[in-house]
């Protein structure tokens, strides 16, 4: 798709080949959404890890502690009481075999899946319409569990999952172009640790090898992850 002519003078404001310290890059980022909408800031990393094999897939959930500045639909497969909690927690939609049969007939309005244990039969059946989407219920995520309500809130509040595609990429929405610095960095550390911290064991040489922030519609910027806000450089991890 050919580049608009103000994306390609958003591009040359980048230096491609520069590892920019986080707090640098996430302000040039927004300096850089120009569009006439609040664009998403999102996060990219390149991890060293061969996800086709099991030990080495990276999935999981994050908080982000500034949120995500977007609203968030959650779509609940429950019954009976586990129903009534989710509703009360703030669920968009909730249901048993009667959202099911909407699923499976394309409705696919909502951002998050969470499904109490005894429903994943019924949910299992809607891999066709759920997994290509990312969005079928795992327990990995914390979207299968029997405290509905609980997962309701997190996810509403700010909880995003994350997973590596087949590249070995991870995307992660970091929150809203309209974003204070400071949130933004949060964010920011806070998907950095995380993917730190589930450094799965069988993963060899170099784990993180490419860190790009970008907006919905700017260039990417190259990230030097391991600096501290200070410019100096951080502890490794463990």
């Amino acid at each position: 798709m050919a580049r608009s002519k103000k994306q390609a003078e958003a591009a040359k404001a980048v230096d491609p080949d520069h590892l920019y310290p986080p707090t640098e890059a996430l302000e040039l980022v927004q300096r850089l959404a120009t569009a006439k909408f609040d664009e998403t800031v999102e996060l990219a990393v390149r991890l060293g890890v061969d996800p086709r094999k099991a030990d080495q897939m990276v999935r999981g959930t994050v908080a982000l502690p500034s949120g995500t500045g977007k609203d968030v639909r959650v779509a609940v497969f429950a019954t009976g009481e586990a129903a009534t909690a989710a509703r009360e927690a703030g669920a968009d939609l909730v249901g048993g075999d009667d959202l099911a049969a909407e699923v499976e007939g394309g409705m696919l309005d909502f951002d998050v899946a969470i499904a109490t244990p005894d429903m994943m039969p019924t949910v299992g059946k809607l891999g066709r319409s759920l997994g290509p989407r990312g969005l079928m219920p795992n327990p990995k995520t914390g979207t299968v569990t029997p405290d509905v309500a609980k997962a309701v809130g997190e996810f509403k509040g700010g909880k995003v999952e994350y997973r590596t595609d087949r590249q070995g990429n991870v995307h992660v929405p970091l929150g809203k172009a309209s974003f204070a610095i400071d949130a933004l960095v949060a964010n920011f550390r806070a998907v950095v640790d995380e993917l730190e911290r589930v450094k799965p064991a069988a993963a060899k040489g170099r784990y993180v090898r490419r860190v790009t922030v970008s907006s919905t519609m700017g260039p990417g910027v190259k990230v030097d992850h391991t600096l501290a806000e200070d410019g100096a450089e951080a502890e490794p991890a463990a």
